[in-house]
């Protein structure tokens, strides 16, 4: 008997195939189970939080840091080469405490000017003129004038920013400046200081003289507590600076070039005598308040620890006031011929250790022109972060008060201040009170808007109590400090 037997077909395929080649550009999923989503979620939370505290901690370190550097600042100076501490009080002692005597070399100088600065810009036009002991000022020809002599005048000026000059006609000036005798350059001196580069001349052959504008300086884009004032804003007022000692603020000051700061020389003396026995209830210089009680307290403090610049920042381009950054000082030099008795002279020069920026919120006020010619009753404006009231507190924004100027005669007179007005003062605001500085404003500036641009007039000085009826603010007159601003700026480049 036959069985039949079926046997399976033939086929290619193998009995145990191989696993499929994924084809290029797909992947196969992995045979994993998903992570869920609140796992993912819960590790960026974890990330996020991480980095936070870092963050956190890393902020709460440099805050310490700033602060513990501003308190050992403020109790120790650093002798950088013999590598150590000493108290403050030693530094500027007159004794050498560090290697090197480094102590003693960062300290306020002072410095009298004996001879009058050679070159100066006159009346309105801005007439560039030259000093000569036996002439006197003359004005310079535009004979020979080249745009390299613009920039060595304009830096002998001290403050020199894409500077140009202009041909005035001689027959267009006052009648005091059309007669002579000039000054004209000599070929090959455009490098040469210009009172040395130059000859006299009885006539100028092109018979015009030299205008010059040196920078942009006192120009801003837009326009009163200075006691009765009102708000400002840094930009409309950027040559505002304020001075800080251990991170608090003691007077104003104004940018004269990127590096150069205005202020008062009291600020870092503090010493007054003569108007505490005439005055001896309500005198204040513009930084803080003297009385009979607070004299000995706070006076022989402020003239031994004022003197060690490591204490100092100058503060630029804020509207309102903060003691974080600034920039760093390294010369402070008062008019030698500053007396404390009597406030005269109340100028002083500080220099940044680097320049600032220029910019819409730093930027130096003008230098005015002289003679400058301002009558009484000429439109001034203070700026200061001073106190809104007379023994009141200091105002954490700028601000900023119009005020018109006294004239000489007047503020003189025995009814407001008599014989202790000075030439080297001016006195401005009103006789019966309303707008004035007050404390805390010490060293900034009063300005006047003229030949469109902002002028330093005055730097805020003392006054009797703050906005008193027939006690108005009196300021250094910068005009007679002219000559000094200039020659202190050009020995210290």
């Amino acid at each position: 008997m036959w069985t039949l037997v079926v046997l399976p077909e033939d086929s290619s395929r193998p009995l145990n195939p191989r696993q499929p080649v994924p084809r290029p550009g797909r992947r196969r999923k992995p045979m994993t189970a998903p992570t869920p989503r609140s796992d993912t979620a819960s590790k960026t939370k974890k990330v996020v939080l991480t980095v936070l505290i870092i963050v956190v901690i890393l902020g709460i370190l440099v805050t310490a840091g700033y602060f513990i550097t501003k308190l050992i600042q403020s109790k120790y100076f650093f002798c950088k080469r013999s590598v150590k501490f000493i108290p403050i009080d030693k530094a500027c002692d007159g004794k050498d405490d560090c290697a090197g005597g480094e102590d003693e070399i960062a300290c306020l100088s002072y410095y009298k000017v004996n001879s009058t600065f050679p070159v100066r810009l006159s009346s309105d036009k801005f007439i560039l003129q030259v000093y000569s002991g036996g002439a006197g000022w003359q004005s310079v020809c535009g004979d020979g004038w080249t745009t390299q002599h613009t920039q060595t005048a304009c830096t002998q000026l001290g403050y020199a920013n894409k500077p140009r000059s202009t041909m005035v006609r001689v027959d267009s000036l006052a009648s005091s400046m059309r007669t002579g005798p000039f000054r004209a350059v000599k070929p090959k001196t455009t490098s040469t200081p210009i009172h040395q580069a130059t000859i006299a001349r009885t006539t100028c052959s092109s018979g015009s003289v030299v205008s010059l504008t040196c920078s942009d300086c006192g120009q801003v884009g837009s326009q009163d507590r200075v006691v009765g004032g009102t708000d400002a804003s840094i930009e409309d007022w950027p040559w505002q600076v304020s001075l800080q000692r251990d991170g608090q603020h003691k007077c104003g000051g104004s940018l004269v070039s990127p590096r150069w700061v205005v202020t008062a020389a009291h600020c870092f003396t503090g010493c007054v005598f003569t108007f505490l026995s005439i005055f001896p209830l309500h005198f204040h210089l513009r930084h803080k308040a003297f009385d009979s009680a607070s004299f000995s307290r706070s006076y022989f403090g402020l003239c031994s620890s004022n003197r060690a610049l490591t204490r100092w920042r100058v503060v630029s381009g804020r509207t309102f006031i903060s003691p974080i950054g600034g920039s760093y000082v390294d010369r402070v030099v008062l008019n030698g011929d500053y007396d404390a008795e009597r406030n005269d002279y109340d100028i002083a020069l500080m220099r940044l250790s680097s320049p600032i920026r220029v910019g819409e919120s730093q930027k130096p006020i003008c230098l005015p022109p002289q003679p400058f010619g301002l009558s009484a009753g000429a439109s001034m404006v203070v700026t200061g972060w001073g106190y809104l009231e007379e023994n009141g507190n200091v105002s954490p924004s700028l601000q900023k008060g119009r005020i018109p100027l006294i004239s000489q005669s007047k503020c003189s007179s025995p009814s407001i201040y008599g014989s202790y007005v000075t030439p080297r003062m001016i006195c401005a605001g009103f006789l019966e009170g309303k707008v004035d500085a007050c404390q805390g404003d010490s060293g900034g500036p009063l300005v006047h808007f003229a030949s469109s641009q902002w002028n330093l007039v005055g730097v805020v000085s003392w006054g009797v109590g703050c906005a008193r009826e027939n006690k108005p603010g009196v300021y250094c007159n910068v005009e007679e400090m002219l000559g000094w601003i200039r020659t202190v700026i050009e020995k210290n480049p």
